[in-house]
């Protein structure tokens, strides 16, 4: 396990350095002069070029990207054209905010999923899986951009049940995370019922039967867990697409976190901000990747020797 643990690190490293090369790469692609977009038209030659400096774009190419390598290796983002303070620390502020709204947000769409999967498992062609189908083809097909808008009239103006936005108490999670978490619910079950179908017949549920366990019991204690293994891949990679796709949730729910600070940084042309909060996202999404390798590993310790 050690072994493979270290193989998997190594490989994560020179994948870290690749994302950190694109995201240096994005702000000489951007069509123009990027400090002209971040300033507008109507900006000085002296605003120009103290902005161009402050941001080190009148160096050579390649001393920027030793630079820009060297401030990431000490942690440092830059300074916010904004806020006028350190990246890191703004994008440590509003990262736990996101973190428990993706963490939220996985929870319950596996307290969704998981269930919905075992009763259409152990119904095969019956009404519940016919309802356990029908109800995460719709979660599939809901997008959140309409979704998010939706349970506001409902059970914010209407019902008056949660609140709207902001981070004060903790009902204002439910919503965000309830709108992430149905379209991620709806792929978790269908994934996670078509693992448990091809572990039906196996040996060691038909051994768990003949102890005396139930279908349900069986299902649980041993098919389950064997049945998560594969499926971990794909929660990983959802866990990533959540903190990109609270991106709009965010927005739409003033929740102050990582998305909602890209999309004020990329309305107010705050380059480094939004260099910042897609290197940080970027990063996540391969740290998450590594650590469900390593967690698939160790549930199918096949896969690590």
């Amino acid at each position: 396990m050690t072994g493979y643990l270290l193989r998997r690190i190594l490989l994560a490293l020179p994948l870290l350095l690749g994302v950190a090369t694109i995201i240096f790469a994005l702000i000489h692609l951007i069509p123009g002069d990027p400090v002209e977009v971040m300033l507008g038209a109507g900006a000085g030659a002296a605003d120009v070029a103290e902005l161009r400096h402050r941001l080190g774009l009148d160096h050579p190419l390649l001393e920027q990207y030793v630079e820009f390598m060297g401030r990431l290796v000490r942690g440092d983002l830059g300074v916010s054209l904004r806020y006028h303070d350190p990246i890191a620390g703004l994008l440590l502020e509003r990262a736990p905010a996101t973190c428990a709204l993706a963490l939220a947000s996985l929870g319950i769409a596996l307290l969704l999923a998981i269930p919905g999967a075992v009763g259409a498992a152990l119904n095969p062609g019956g009404r519940v899986e016919w309802m356990t189908s029908l109800g995460a083809v719709l979660a599939l097909s809901i997008p959140t951009f309409w979704l998010g808008p939706l349970l506001i009239l409902l059970f914010a103006i209407r019902l008056d049940w949660l609140p709207t936005s902001g981070f004060d108490t903790p009902a204002a999670l439910v919503l965000p995370a309830v709108t992430l978490a149905l379209p991620m619910a709806g792929l978790l079950t269908r994934l996670i019922r078509a693992a448990l179908l091809e572990q039906t017949g196996a040996l060691y549920l038909r051994a768990a039967r003949a102890r005396g366990l139930s279908p349900g019991a069986a299902m649980t204690r041993h098919a389950l867990r064997n049945a998560l293994a594969p499926v971990m891949t794909v929660i990983g990679l959802q866990l990533g697409s959540l903190l990109t796709g609270a991106i709009l949730t965010e927005t739409v729910f003033a929740w102050p976190g990582l998305g909602r600070l890209l999309v004020q940084a990329i309305a107010t042309r705050d380059y480094p901000v939004v260099q910042g909060s897609v290197l940080l996202i970027a990063a996540t999404y391969v740290v998450t990747n590594l650590a469900v390798d390593l967690l698939h590993g160790a549930l199918d310790p096949r896969t690590a020797s």
